[in-house]
C-alpha cells in the first residue's frame, strides 16, 4: 500500500482545541492528564492492532516518534485491551508508549474511523486532521513539525 503525506488544514479552517480535560492510562498503568500537553506540539493517533491501515502507517509514525519525541507529545490511543496492544508493540519492536482512554474523548477527538491522526500546535489549533493511513515520516510532515516546534 503506497502511503502519501497528509494535507495541512488551511489556517482559516482550523479547529481550536479548548477542552484539555482528558485522562488516559499509559502502558505502564500511569494516568496521563492531557492538560500536561497544553502549550506543546501534540501528535495524537487513534488506532487498533486489528486495523490494516493503522498497521500500514505505524512504521512511519514510529520513525517520526523516534525523531521528535523530545520536542513533541505523542499519544498513541487505542480502546483495545492493554495486553493485546503490548503484544503487538513488542512483536513489531516499537518504542512508543500507548494509551487507553479513561473517560470519553474530548469533542474534537470523537473519532468514528481509524486510523485518525491529529497534529496540534502550541496554541491548540489542529494543523493536520487525517483519517486513513498516511506517511507520517514524509518531508512535509517533518517540515511542519519543525516549524511548529520553533513557534
Amino acid at each position: 500500500m503506497a502511503l502519501f503525506g497528509p494535507s495541512i488544514v488551511e489556517e482559516s479552517k482550523r479547529d481550536k482545541l479548548t477542552d484539555y480535560n482528558w485522562e488516559l492510562l499509559s502502558d505502564t498503568n500511569e494516568i496521563f492528564d492531557f492538560n500536561e500537553a497544553k502549550g506543546k506540539v501534540i501528535v495524537i493517533n487513534f488506532w487498533a492492532t486489528w486495523c490494516p491501515p493503522c498497521i500500514a502507517e505505524m512504521p512511519s509514525l514510529e520513525a517520526l516518534y523516534e525523531s521528535y519525541n523530545e520536542d513533541v507529545v505523542f499519544l498513541f490511543v487505542s480502546n483495545e485491551e492493554p495486553k493485546v496492544i503490548q503484544k503487538f508493540i513488542n512483536k513489531n519492536k516499537y518504542s512508543f508508549q500507548f494509551h487507553t482512554p479513561k473517560a470519553a474523548n474530548p469533542k474534537l477527538f470523537q473519532v468514528s474511523s481509524i486510523p485518525r491522526t491529529f497534529i496540534i500546535d502550541k496554541s491548540g489549533y489542529i494543523v493536520i486532521d487525517k483519517t486513513g493511513a498516511a506517511n507520517w515520516n514524509s518531508e512535509g510532515v517533518r517540515e511542519q513539525l519543525n516549524n511548529l516546534i520553533k513557534e
